[in-house]
């Protein structure tokens, strides 16, 4: 053990801020992180153990505890129990012999439950050892456990077809499906890696910026902030080192476009960020991926090699002097709120990702305290086209706010799951249309941070002035119980994925899970309804923009469905007590053996 660890601890050059790459090294060769491993860190790196010991216990793959030869990492969204997923899950405790959560007493197999792992078009799916398993059922269960009883190598497990497109490349392998249904202006065929770069060299470093703010091209994450402007603020930053993130953490249950985009068009990614390296005058960029996205690794690795070789990356960019720039890949370790741009810093610095105060903003301190730009996926790609096709072009579509195209990607009670180009400004109606959905009480737009809209909306555009998302969409049928099925899922999911530095998002949204378990019980009250909007203020406190979304799953269907809650209130009553008392005492009664004395 002493050898391997000190080997990858060296291959990080003893930065003690590759932590989290050292951490993820050793897990992969232990399935676990063990003590004496703990132990060489806090030596080599001189770091005081309780901060490597609290850095593992913020990621979900990071774990002290061995996880079996094969680890199995069943996803728990709404969309794998819109598929059957309860079904699929009592297949493998039933054929491993265990309960969730836990290793088979000789260590073979672990089970365990994790968030959405960016399938929700191909639910229920799981991770094994890191591979991709599609469209699971009980059947298939049955014959995937078979086989790790019989010592099968990993590959071996996955019977079904290998994906469409480039998942099927030798360094993916994967069956993983794109589901592509419509490409317009990102995913079209048309595009010739190294084309923009070629043209900005040609230009100074802010004709490109002023590129950029004519395209009126506003962040695809969501919060929609102009591209130029953060791109400005860093270029004027004082001479020195930046750097170039491209968040590729795309944690937001029902979102996977990103996940298309890595697997079929990663030049894209890598040319814009290589143009925004131009532009503000940095040579390094990182590519921030999602751990669940781990069996992308090797395969963008390649494509980087690749790109170096034909001197996109590297050294005097296609013979431009002093153009240097090059890229690498930080894995994530499976933790929602990294997606927030300053928790992805803090991870990449090897702490746990809590996100920071702001101000200063990364643009002026970012990481390493140095200016850094932050970019989405989708906002890279957008960059390469609008300097191949001009701003103009760009601006033709979309509405007068809300430019260019955006990325959907679809998934719930709908036909034709999967991943729609449109331009923005479409309606919910056209879409649903678009999806083959019908019967649909519900959708929820911008995943469990977004919006939960009714029928009343769905005339409504997609568009920041609007209806805006970062790209994921749910379909919601009314065969479906809202509450019980889909907002209690989701506000399990933020209690889950919170990083616990802010009181109202670590306290208070249980407490609202709380009472809408007591709603769906029949046992609620009105003022249980006007406490959770109440306390929609104290929410707002929360230090990041996930938290102070993290009661949106309630809240936005109690003010777009408030006669779904009021059906399930009690009338004539201020108050009613969900104290148990035969629930409170019945581990002590078990524990001495003794009976409740209770009168009835």
């Amino acid at each position: 053990m002493e050898k391997t660890v000190n080997n990858i601890i060296t291959h990080h050059a003893n930065d003690k801020k590759r932590l989290m790459d050292m951490l993820l090294n050793i897990q992969e060769q232990f399935n676990y992180i063990p003590d004496d491993a703990i132990d060489i860190l806090v030596e080599k790196l001189d770091l005081p153990k309780v901060h490597i010991l609290e850095t593992i216990s913020f990621y979900h793959f990071l774990t002290l505890k061995y996880t079996g030869k094969y680890t199995i990492y069943l996803n728990d969204s709404v969309s794998a129990y819109m598929n059957g997923r309860k079904e699929v899950a009592k297949a493998f405790e039933e054929e491993i012999g265990i309960k969730f959560n836990s290793v088979t007493n000789d260590g073979l197999i672990g089970l365990f439950d994790t968030s959405c792992i960016g399938m929700s078009d191909q639910e229920p799916s799981a991770l094994i050892n890191n591979k991709v398993f599609t469209n699971l059922s009980p059947e298939k269960v049955k014959e995937i456990v078979k086989n790790m009883k019989d010592g099968k190598d990993i590959n071996n497990l996955m019977k079904a077809n290998l994906g469409d497109g480039k998942n099927s490349h030798k360094l993916i392998h994967s069956m993983v499906n794109n589901n592509i249904h419509i490409k317009k202006a990102i995913l079209s065929d048309d595009y010739i890696p190294g084309s923009a770069l070629l043209k900005i060299i040609e230009q100074e470093r802010m004709e490109v910026v002023n590129e950029i703010e004519n395209a009126e091209l506003r962040g695809r994450g969501g919060a929609g902030f102009p591209t130029d402007l953060k791109w400005k603020f860093t270029a004027k930053t004082p001479e020195g080192k930046r750097y170039i993130f491209c968040n590729a953490d795309e944690g937001e249950p029902g979102t996977f476009k990103d996940r298309v985009i890595l697997t079929e068009k990663p030049e894209l990614i890598f040319e814009g960020m290589a143009i925004c390296g131009y532009a503000i005058d940095s040579d390094e960029g990182i590519l921030y991926l999602r751990h669940e996205y781990k069996y992308l690794k090797k395969y963008l690795e390649n494509i980087l090699d690749k790109m170096r070789k034909r001197n996109l990356l590297g050294k005097n960019i296609l013979g431009q002097d002093g153009f240097n720039f090059d890229i690498r890949i930080q894995l994530g370790g499976g933790a929602y709120v990294c997606g927030e741009e300053t928790a992805l810093l803090e991870s990449t610095e090897g702490n746990r990702g809590e996100p920071r105060y702001k101000p200063p903003f990364p643009a002026v301190k970012g990481y390493l305290d140095r200016p850094t730009v932050i970019n989405n996926v989708e906002t890279l790609c957008s960059v390469v086209k609008i300097l191949n096709k001009g701003n103009y072009w760009f601006k033709k579509m979309g509405t007068e706010e809300s430019r260019g195209t955006k990325l959907l990607s679809i998934s719930g009670d709908c036909e034709k799951l999967g991943i729609y180009e449109v331009e923005w400004g479409i309606t919910i109606t056209e879409m649903l249309h678009m999806a083959g959905a019908s019967n649909v009480q519900a959708v929820q737009i911008g995943g469990p941070s977004g919006n939960c809209i009714s029928q009343d909306e769905f005339e409504n555009q997609i568009r920041y002035s609007d209806l805006g998302t970062g790209g994921s969409i749910v379909i919601i049928g009314n065969k479906r119980d809202l509450l019980k099925d889909i907002v209690l899922n989701y506000t399990n999911f933020f209690i889950e994925e919170s990083c616990g530095s802010c009181v109202p998002c670590r306290n208070l949204i249980v407490i609202y899970r709380n009472t809408l378990q007591k709603i769906i019980n029949g046992k609620g009250v009105q003022a249980d309804l006007d406490n959770m909007l109440e306390w929609e203020k104290v929410m707002k406190m929360n230090r990041c923009g996930l938290g102070q979304t993290s009661f949106h799953p309630i809240v936005t269907t109690l003010k777009n469905f408030p006669k779904l809650y009021e059906s399930k209130i009690l009338e004539d009553s201020d108050i009613i007590s969900t104290f148990d008392i035969n629930s409170a005492i019945k581990e002590y009664c078990n524990a001495t053996g003794r009976k409740p004395n209770i009168e009835e």
